[in-house]
């Protein structure tokens, strides 16, 4: 079997290359790429790189995400988050491949305080959201054997990351303040190969109108920014990192606190559920994977 992956140094990217490896032949690109074209802005290479790899499955793990720059830069968003997926899943179907995409809790409206299923209406509130939603929809359209993974608040050990930011303010100063009006699960890239492999292996095994489809994946559980920004700090003092600020002087504070050229969706919950019930997996808590995480950066 010939896996290609694409954004192979992006944070889920790299831990793919680990993840899907076992798989089978590992054709991993990113823009860089000299033996094949990885670049996602240019369309012509990219279908052409998928007629001479000629894979079985394609993994994109590249994408646009710079949310506020998004803004005032929508071309360039529209063209890697909807017309590369466009794209891939034509080229995916002409060749026989699966593709599997990711995509994102910003597809929804952020309304309310129930996890979000993946039959539930989108409503991107930015241009981030809207191309993300237009990618998905190509792909739907365009290549029956899809898997499309809504995730959320994505981190890993590599790489810059909500928690290392923390640990650095709460190193310079006493007090942190943190939005606590947006909820969701953070979820590390590591866990997000690991069931990208695992579901891809079904999906290579089985009928493919039982596995196709949109799937939420994101850890257990919930919390908020000021949530995760105290566990953080709780779990640096516990491993005694010395640090100014505590989880005590985390100081909670309401989106409208900090304006952004985007808006954050307030409700980021994902639904697990179909996912779990398809592939027969198990999600760890989200204070498990942050935990880990820590303790690799400590």
């Amino acid at each position: 079997m010939k896996i290609l992956l694409f954004g192979k140094n992006g944070q889920v990217g790299w831990e793919l290359q680990r993840s899907l490896a076992p798989l089978g032949e590992l054709v991993a690109l990113d823009r860089h790429s000299t033996d094949f074209c990885g670049d996602l802005a240019n369309l012509d290479g990219i279908r052409e790189t998928v007629q001479k790899v000629r894979p079985d499955a394609i993994v994109n793990a590249a994408a646009y995400t710079a949310v506020d720059k998004a803004e005032s830069d929508a071309g360039t968003a529209h063209t890697i988050n909807a017309e590369v997926p466009g794209v891939l899943a034509e080229a995916a179907s002409a060749v026989g491949a699966w593709l599997v995409h990711y995509s994102t809790d910003y597809v929804f409206n952020g309304s309310g305080s129930k996890p979000w299923q993946e039959t539930d209406p989108t409503g991107p509130l930015s241009v981030y959201g809207r191309t993300k939603l237009e990618g998905e929809q190509r792909i739907v359209a365009q290549c029956a054997r899809h898997l499309i993974l809504r995730t959320s608040w994505v981190y890993a050990a590599r790489g810059g990351n909500f928690a290392k930011t923390m640990l650095r303010l709460a190193a310079e100063r006493d007090r942190l303040t943190v939005i606590n009006d947006q909820f969701g699960a953070p979820t590390g890239a590591d866990l997000l190969a690991d069931i990208t492999g695992h579901v891809l292996r079904s999906a290579l095994a089985g009928p493919a109108a039982d596995f196709a489809g949109i799937y939420h994946v994101a850890a257990a559980g919930e919390t908020s920014w000021h949530g995760y920004a105290q566990f953080v700090l709780d779990c640096a003092v516990k491993n005694g990192r010395a640090l100014k600020a505590s989880p005590g002087t985390v100081d909670p504070v309401a989106t409208s606190a900090f304006p952004t050229p985007a808006v954050r969706p307030h409700n980021s919950r994902l639904n697990t559920g179909k996912l779990r019930g398809a592939f027969g997996l198990q999600l760890p808590a989200w204070q498990q994977g942050v935990a880990r995480m820590l303790a690799e950066i400590n």
